[in-house]
């Protein structure tokens, strides 16, 4: 069986990747076909 830490931290990751999912949604509206541009430029500074 797998430990309640475990789950809990399993659970955290889903939350986080619906935030992000979001949050690329809301990139895309805004920077509109640069959005990849504009992630990897603010990734690699």
């Amino acid at each position: 069986m797998v430990n309640k830490e475990a789950v809990d931290l399993a659970k955290k990751v889903v939350e986080l990747d619906i935030k992000r999912d979001e949050a690329w949604e809301n990139l895309a509206a805004l920077a509109g076909e640069k959005a990849h541009e504009l992630l990897r430029m603010v990734q690699n500074s």
